[in-house]
């Protein structure tokens, strides 16, 4: 009797396998680069798709505005796919 194969451990997807991420802007347009627990709830999300990174951004855009993002461009790697889209309410 052969057992079945133990499933892989969970490990995050790669950049090339979640290529969608928005870039966080301040008004006049240069990137705003969050610290500390911020950078790691909002500054590094990346997804497999266009639906769940506008999911997100639907969700958390007003935490956003109040960390000094005032809007976002969504990319697909190194594609530009829009922006930039205002987070003012």
């Amino acid at each position: 009797m052969t057992l079945p194969e133990q499933p892989a451990p969970y490990r995050p997807q790669p950049p090339a396998e979640q290529p969608w991420r928005w870039r966080l802007e301040d008004a006049s347009g240069a990137e705003v680069v969050l610290s500390g627990a911020d950078a790691e709830e909002y500054g590094d999300q990346a997804f497999p798709n266009q639906g769940d990174a506008e999911s997100w951004i639907g969700e958390i855009w007003s935490e956003l505005a109040e960390r000094g993002v005032a809007q976002v461009t969504l990319f697909e790697a190194d594609r530009e796919v829009y922006g930039p889209m205002s987070l003012s309410a």
